[in-house]
């Protein structure tokens, strides 16, 4: 059987699955049971401030306002990983007509044995609550780490909050812990 083949019996399993085919049916319990799943859990991995340069414009898009924040240093410490922010890496923002904000940071860390590390961090940010609306501000950092000591970042999936800094210098604080 060449790749095509293969490819449509794989979309036609998919297609019986999602449309609940009696050949492969778990049943109605069985089926309740495998969407729950279990409950993901979030385990605290480490805490960083990330320096910023001021915010740079670049004008309206269609897609909305965008702007670009260099990312010039800071430092992250947990139980398994501490290290420094490197600089040289950017949170690319844009601004949303409904009033949220997309950021994707990419910016390299290295750890304090000298181990660097890729992050591409996607976030979400509600910049005009309704009133007494609590604020939405998430993001999902993916990890590339080198093989080995720190390899276990490439095998979850991460979850973070976004804070702002002390308000000393252009700064936000990060909290970031995998789901298990």
């Amino acid at each position: 059987m060449d790749n095509a083949g293969i490819e449509f019996n794989r979309r036609g399993l998919l297609a019986a699955l999602a449309a609940g085919g009696t050949a492969l049916s778990l049943g109605a319990a069985g089926a309740a049971r495998a969407a729950e799943g279990p409950t993901p859990r979030a385990v605290h991995v480490y805490d960083a401030v990330a320096l910023l340069e001021e915010t740079v414009p670049h004008g309206t898009t269609p897609y909305g306002e965008r702007f670009r924040v260099p990312i010039i240093g800071g430092t992250f410490a947990g139980p398994e990983i501490k290290g420094r922010i490197l600089p040289g890496g950017f949170d690319w923002q844009l601004k949303r007509p409904d009033g949220y904000l997309e950021l994707v940071a990419d910016y390299f860390m290295e750890t304090d044995d000298g181990v660097r590390i890729q992050v591409t961090n996607r976030g979400l940010i509600d910049t005009a609550p309704a009133p007494g609306k609590p604020r939405y501000v998430m993001t999902t950092p993916k990890f590339e780490a080198p093989m080995g000591k720190y390899g276990w970042l490439n095998q979850f999936i991460f979850a973070g909050t976004v804070a702002p800094g002390d308000g000393k210098v252009p700064s936000v604080h990060l909290s970031i812990f995998k789901l298990v």
